[in-house]
C-alpha cells in the first residue's frame, strides 16, 4: 500500500538529523515529529526544521497514529532496539547504518518487519552514489568484471568527537560502523548490485583487530579482508589514530578502476579526476528515496534483508576477535 505524503518521525537530531531533515524538507512527505534525550536542543532542532510536533519520549512518538514512517538516526548501539520498538508499533522504518550491533538482531529487525507487513530501509549511502550506477550495470549485465575493492577510513579519534565537531555522547566501533560502508559496498559491487547473491559468492574471510586501547576502551585499527568464490578481494582497513583524514574506496575491474575520495568530492578514473557530489548531498537520497518508495509502494534501494549478508560477514569478524581476545562488553557495543 502507498502512501502519498507520509508523516515522518525523526529519531536523533545529531549529524545524520540534520542531513535527513535538509532532504526531507525537499520531499514528498510531512515533518511531523522529531523525537531527542533532551528537552530544550530538541524543541529548538524542531523549530528549525519545522518538525510540528516534538518529544523526549520514543514510546510516546510511536504512540502516535498520526506517524507513517520513523526514521532512526540515534546513536549506533541504539538502533536496534529503536527499530524493534518502531516496527512493533507498525511504522515503516528507515534505520541509520548499522542497522544493528551484531548478526543477531539484525536478523530479528528484518523478519520483524516481515511478519508486521512494514516497509525496512537502511542507510547504506554508498550504495547510492550516482557514479557507481553505469559500472554497477555493467556488472550486472556481464560487460565488466569486478576484481578488488579496498575501503580506508582513517581518522583521529582519541576523544568521542563526530565529524561535525560535535561532543557525543555515545563511543563509535571501527567494526561494527564504519567498516560496514567498506564490506558492503564492495560486497553489493561483486554481485552486481544482486545481494541475493552475496551470502553464495563468500569463500573467506580474515580479519586483523587489536585489543582496546587502554584509554578509550575499544579496538582502534582494522584490516578485514573477503575472499570470493570467484577470486575477488574485498578489503577494509582503517584507525582512529590517523591524523591524517582518508575516507576512500578503490574499485578495480578488468576494464578500469574507480577511486571516489568522500573527503575531496571527487572520482579518479582511467579518464582523469572529477568533482562529485559530496557526502552530504549524497546522503540526502538515501531518505528521499525511502520516502518515494513509500509513495510508489515499493522497496527501498537498500532494504534490510539486503543487509544481511554483509552483517554475518561482519559477525565472522567479530567470532574471530572474540576468540582472540575474549569476548566481552566495549563501550558503543554493550552487547554480548
Amino acid at each position: 500500500m502507498s502512501i502519498d505524503r507520509p508523516n515522518i518521525c525523526m529519531v536523533g537530531h545529531g549529524m545524520m538529523g540534520v542531513w535527513h531533515s535538509e532532504a526531507l524538507q525537499d520531499a514528498p512527505c510531512v515533518l511531523h515529529r522529531v523525537v531527542g534525550r533532551r528537552a530544550e536542543p530538541t524543541a529548538e532542532f524542531a523549530a528549525r526544521f519545522g518538525y510540528r510536533n516534538w518529544s523526549v519520549d520514543l514510546d510516546e512518538a510511536l504512540s502516535d497514529p498520526a506517524v507513517d514512517a520513523v526514521v532512526i538516526a540515534g546513536p549506533s548501539e541504539t538502533h536496534a532496539d529503536m527499530a524493534i520498538k518502531s516496527i512493533a508499533a507498525g511504522k515503516h522504518t528507515l534505520v541509520e547504518i548499522p542497522i544493528a550491533m551484531n548478526l543477531a538482531r539484525s536478523e530479528q529487525i528484518v523478519a520483524a518487519a516481515r511478519e508486521a507487513g512494514v516497509t525496512l530501509g537502511v542507510v547504506h549511502p554508498m550504495r547510492f552514489r550516482a557514479e557507481r550506477a553505469d559500472v554497477i550495470a555493467r556488472i550486472r549485465d556481464g560487460a565488466e568484471k569486478f576484481r578488488k575493492s579496498h575501503g580506508r577510513f582513517f581518522i583521529f579519534r582519541r576523544q568521542n568527537v563526530g565529524a561535525t565537531g560535535y561532543q557525543r555522547s555515545w563511543t563509535d566501533n571501527i567494526l561494527w560502523h564504519h567498516t560496514t560502508h567498506l564490506i558492503d559496498l564492495g560486497l553489493w559491487m561483486c554481485c552486481g548490485g544482486d545481494m541475493a547473491r552475496a551470502d553464495d559468492m563468500v569463500r573467506k574471510v580474515n580479519c586483523a583487530m587489536p585489543a582496546p586501547d587502554p584509554d578509550t576502551g575499544i579496538p582502534m585499527e582494522i584490516a578485514l579482508t573477503v575472499e570470493t568464490r570467484s577470486n575477488q578481494i574485498i578489503l577494509a582497513s582503517g584507525s582512529y589514530y590517523g591524523h591524517e583524514r582518508i575516507y576512500d574506496t578503490h574499485m578495480v575491474t578488468d576494464c578500469d578502476s574507480y577511486r571516489l575520495d568522500e573527503n575531496r568530492n571527487t572520482l579518479t578514473t582511467s579518464a582523469g579526476t572529477r568533482e562529485i557530489a559530496t557526502e552530504r548531498e549524497n546522503a540526502w537520497r538515501c531518505v528521499q528515496d525511502f520516502v518515494i518508495a513509500l509513495r510508489e509502494g515499493r522497496e527501498p534501494h537498500v532494504p534490510g534483508w539486503s543487509v544481511l549478508p554483509t552483517m554475518r560477514i561482519l559477525h565472522q569478524a567479530q567470532e574471530q576477535w572474540d576468540a582472540l581476545h575474549g569476548r566481552q562488553r566495549l563501550p558503543g557495543r554493550p552487547v554480548l
